[in-house]
């Protein structure tokens, strides 16, 4: 009997790190400004909304289920390159995703932040991104403590259409 769980998802994750570009152009994130005009790309992408300095979207390779980014929308690697205006941009999109996931999901708590540079744990250090990821209480479950897995309870496509049509609800294109 093996013991061995296949998670194929993290391949393309992992690829994308040694193979990208981390400029503009080879940035998942620009990538997902550039798409939002395309209602499936934006899908494909996860986008969930955009602002005039931000872009919301859900994280394809999340920690836990829910698990959403707010960038500025410039490629911006640290704080201090942000205006004035893209800092509280980010703060007032934040504060709407945990909204929104409260609603949607009914989280009992949530880690937000920031990684700053590949020793910090930032898979994209070439462009900042605020982290919001929900937690439940006893949400660590034994696949996390024995094997080093993440067990997600819902698709991401599900969730995602779950998050729009909540935006929807609350009068949000």
């Amino acid at each position: 009997m093996s013991n061995t769980l296949h998670a194929p998802w993290r391949m393309d994750y992992i690829r994308s790190l040694e193979n990208a570009d981390q400029s503009a152009g080879g940035c998942f994130l620009c990538q997902a400004m550039i798409a939002i005009d395309d209602p499936a790309q934006r899908h494909a992408r996860k986008v969930l909304w955009t602002t005039d300095h931000s872009i919301v979207l859900m994280n394809k390779f999340p920690y836990t289920n829910g698990h959403l980014l707010v960038a500025p929308r410039a490629h911006l690697a640290s704080l201090e390159d942000l205006s004035i205006e893209q800092i509280c941009d980010l703060q007032v999109q934040t504060v709407a995703a945990t909204k929104l996931l409260k609603q949607a999901m009914c989280p009992q708590g949530f880690n937000i932040g920031i990684n700053l540079g590949r020793c910090a744990g930032a898979g994209l250090p070439g462009h900042l991104h605020q982290h919001i990821v929900p937690r439940w209480g006893g949400d660590v479950n034994f696949m996390s403590v024995i094997g080093n897995v993440r067990i997600q309870p819902q698709a991401m496509d599900l969730l995602y259409e779950e998050l729009i049509a909540r935006l929807a609800q609350d009068g949000h294109s």
